[in-house]
C-alpha cells in the first residue's frame, strides 16, 4: 500500500446519506493507497471540521474533499464557496459528488472553483467504481500540494 509523502491520505467526505457514506467506505477499504476517511453529514460540520472548531479541534487538514451539494443546515455550494474563498483552504481539491444533473449546478460549482463535478450513479457497483476512479485519479495521478 503506497502513501503520500510517507503519510496516509486524509479524505473528507461531506455527505448526509448514510448509504452513500457506507458505499464510499467500502469502495475505499480495498485501496492501494493508505487513506483515512473522515465523514461529516452537513455543511456546518464541514466548516467546523475545516476550521477545527467545536468537536473538531483535533481535525486534520484533508488532502481531498468529496462534497455533496444537497446538504442540511448549509448546502454544499455554500461550503464550496467558503473553502475556495479561504486562503488557508483554497488549495484543497474539492470533488463535487452529487445526484444533481442540473446544468445550473454544474456551472455554479465550477464558477465557485470546484476541481471537478461528478454525478452519482444510482447503481451500487457503478457508485463504487466512481469512488475508486476518484481515488485512482486524485491520489495516484494528480500531484497534490504538500500539507502545511
Amino acid at each position: 500500500m503506497s502513501t503520500f509523502l510517507g503519510q496516509s491520505i486524509e479524505l473528507l467526505l461531506v455527505e448526509d446519506s448514510p448509504g452513500d457514506v457506507l458505499l464510499t467506505q467500502e469502495a475505499l477499504a480495498d485501496s492501494r493507497i493508505a487513506n483515512r476517511l473522515h465523514v461529516v453529514e452537513d455543511g456546518e460540520r464541514a466548516i467546523d471540521f475545516l476550521m477545527k472548531r467545536g468537536i473538531y479541534t483535533e481535525a486534520v487538514r484533508p488532502d481531498l474533499i468529496m462534497l455533496d451539494l444537497n446538504l442540511p443546515r448549509k448546502d454544499g455550494r455554500e461550503v464550496l464557496q467558503f473553502i475556495k474563498s479561504n486562503p488557508d483552504l483554497t488549495t484543497i481539491p474539492v470533488v463535487v459528488l452529487t445526484t444533481s444533473r442540473a446544468e445550473e449546478d454544474i456551472l455554479r460549482t465550477y464558477k465557485l472553483h470546484a476541481n471537478c463535478y461528478i454525478t452519482k450513479p444510482v447503481d451500487m457497483n457503478q457508485f463504487c467504481s466512481v469512488i475508486r476512479s476518484i481515488e485512482d485519479f486524485w491520489l495516484t495521478v494528480v500531484k497534490l500540494p504538500h500539507k502545511k
